[in-house]
């Protein structure tokens, strides 16, 4: 099982760089915008809540304890959340910079606000899946971990209480 836990760590820590890299540009745009009506920015506010409650989560559940594992339900609560904020962002696109997947101009330094729009959608895309991968090996392991319900009709005696 220590595959299982080395694949938990990797995982927390790819979803604390991609919520951390989302949180950033983000909020690098939020700061831009400043003075604008909160409602205008209300998918913007959205993907800065679910990035800073992903880098929390992401924190906490990052050290490999059994505990750690039976979080899968909140991990798939997070990543559907994710999946909304991807979509939100795609949506607030709207094709203005072309195709989301086109990676043209997307680059290093000056890169352009195009470019930092497609990589805050990419990464919001890539945390839900690592958050929606995370609740399938949380979910594997806790199934992995529970015992069968013991039939009602047969039970085993103890080597102790042997009539024999």
């Amino acid at each position: 099982m220590i595959l299982v836990d080395i694949m938990s760590i990797i995982l927390r820590l790819a979803e604390l760089a991609f919520a951390t890299i989302v949180a950033a540009l983000n909020g690098r745009f939020l700061h831009a915008v400043r003075g604008t009506s909160s409602w205008d920015l209300g998918r913007h506010i959205y993907t800065e809540v679910v990035a800073g409650l992903s880098i929390l989560f992401a924190i906490i559940w990052l050290f490999p304890f059994s505990s750690s594992f039976i979080h899968w339900p909140m991990d798939l609560v997070i990543s559907i959340m994710w999946f909304v904020s991807f979509g939100l962002l795609v949506n607030w696109l709207n094709g203005a910079c072309g195709y989301v997947f086109d990676w043209d101009n997307v680059g290093f330094g000056g890169a352009g606000s195009c470019g930092e729009w497609k990589a805050t959608v990419a990464f919001a895309f890539l945390s839900a899946i690592c958050w929606l991968v995370s609740a399938v090996v949380g979910l594997y392991w806790v199934r992995r971990h529970t015992r069968a319900p013991v039939d009602a009709g047969y039970r085993r005696r103890r080597w102790y209480r042997s009539r024999v």
